[in-house]
């Protein structure tokens, strides 16, 4: 169903953030957007809600889909609609992403995202901790937008992690903790805002009253910004994302800069969740 604004789906289309989990997806164009809508329909979201430009085509049936016209040229337009939604799904869980970004969870391929999540609300969690892990086209003469499914790259090294300071306690790191740093953005960072340079994005959570999603992907809740439990390690997931790439490769400031992303250190992707967990950029925790 359609809906001409946020305002009207809150109104008219609330039902459908009754029952979780919920699948947040904004189409910034027109790139691999079916492909987007079907993967994570296939992860087993129950509802879908695409934020997109009212002129956007999409191809392909909707069946099932909530498809609301959105500002996606707004400062934080996804940001902003989150935070609408939050406090209409209470105890739901969300995630968020943009189109042309694949959510791959542990054992994804005979586990769904809902049986995860029930695992992860048993282990008193109620955030998943996400790494954005570029995807780019192998060759850029024959897919200029960096984009291409069956000609994926990733980086398999050069990834690494900071202590988040706490402004409020003398720059001391905060407790478990991490500013995530690698691929695209780590190898072409005078390319990217230092603001926007880190990799890592609370892209699962539970809803509740309150709760505010912030610019950088974190919350004002602290405890679902943190990667792990106090007594041992958690799922974590991997948002495989050709989103940068395609950002290099149509920016007139980066595109003539870039005649390839490749280096000694990339490898196909697969399209796997074996592949990320033996490349450590996803982690089972407990959850075998």
């Amino acid at each position: 169903m359609r809906y001409p604004s946020l305002e009207d789906f809150l109104s008219r289309g609330r039902a459908a953030l009754a029952q979780g989990p919920i699948a947040v997806i904004m189409a910034e164009d027109e790139a691999e957007l079916r492909a987007t809508l079907d993967h994570h329909a296939r992860a087993g979201f129950r509802a879908i809600v695409l934020l997109a430009h009212p002129d956007l085509i999409l191809q392909g049936p909707d069946d099932g889909l909530h498809r609301i016209d959105h500002d996606i040229f707004a400062p934080d337009a996804l940001v902003g609609a989150v935070n609408r939604l939050i406090p209409a799904a209470p105890g739901q869980w969300l995630y968020y992403c943009y189109n042309a970004e694949f959510l791959f969870h542990p054992f994804c391929e005979t586990r769904s995202i809902a049986e995860m999540l029930a695992f992860h609300a048993e282990e008193r969690r109620e955030a998943v901790l996400s790494y954005v892990i570029d995807l780019y086209a192998s060759d850029l003469d024959r897919f200029p937008d960096a984009v291409s499914l069956s000609h994926a790259m990733l980086d398999r090294s050069g990834y690494y992690a900071l202590g988040r300071p706490d402004p409020l306690n003398h720059g001391q790191p905060k407790d478990r903790q991490l500013d995530f740093f690698g691929g695209l953005r780590w190898r072409f960072e005078e390319h990217i805002p230092e603001s926007r340079r880190k990799i890592d994005r609370i892209a699962l959570f539970r809803a509740k009253p309150g709760l505010v999603l912030r610019p950088d992907y974190t919350f004002t809740d602290e405890e679902l910004n943190t990667y792990a439990c106090p007594w041992h390690h958690n799922i974590t997931t991997a948002i495989c994302s050709f989103r940068t790439a395609k950002a290099l490769k149509t920016n007139p400031g980066s595109r003539y800069d870039i005649a390839s992303f490749r280096w000694r250190n990339s490898v196909p992707f697969e399209w796997t969740s074996q592949q990320l967990m033996d490349l450590g950029l996803m982690e089972p925790g407990q959850w075998f």
